[in-house]
């Protein structure tokens, strides 16, 4: 458990590198200390390095948001919270409806504001200025 917990914190030296060139020595270093542990989630990374550095394109603070993975963690532990006691589920609607029940009994709990909110919004708006009205 300690091992996947210091490469997910090393895995910090890519998505929080300051542009690519920076993520992709990150991800040397990375292959370097955990390529004989980790070696295919490390190939996946390369493999998809285009797609997975998409995010570089944006503000430091949108990418904090595109790359922060403990709400969707949170997100996936509520849904398990729900899901768990059934063993076994009728048929694929049974799934789909349980999970959107979790869904709604957990947004109702999203009240936190994302932090840095007003630059944030005011990038989305200077990017995407013919996509958002206010």
């Amino acid at each position: 458990m300690e091992d996947k917990r210091e490469f997910s914190h090393d895995m910090k030296d890519i998505y929080a590198a300051p542009n690519r060139q920076a993520a992709q020595a990150g991800l040397q270093a990375l292959e370097a200390k955990w390529g004989g542990k980790y070696g295919y989630a490390i190939k996946s990374w390369k493999d998809n390095w285009e797609e997975l550095t998409v995010f570089f394109d944006f503000p430091i603070e949108i990418r904090q948001i595109i790359y922060t993975t403990n709400l969707i963690e949170n997100l996936n532990g509520k849904i398990r919270k729900y899901t768990k006691n059934k063993l076994s589920f009728p048929n694929d609607d049974a799934v789909l409806k349980s999970v959107y029940l979790s869904l709604r009994e957990v947004t109702k709990k999203w009240t936190m504001p994302i932090r840095n909110w007003g630059i944030v919004l005011d990038q989305f708006l200077t990017i995407f200025e013919n996509r958002i009205r206010i």
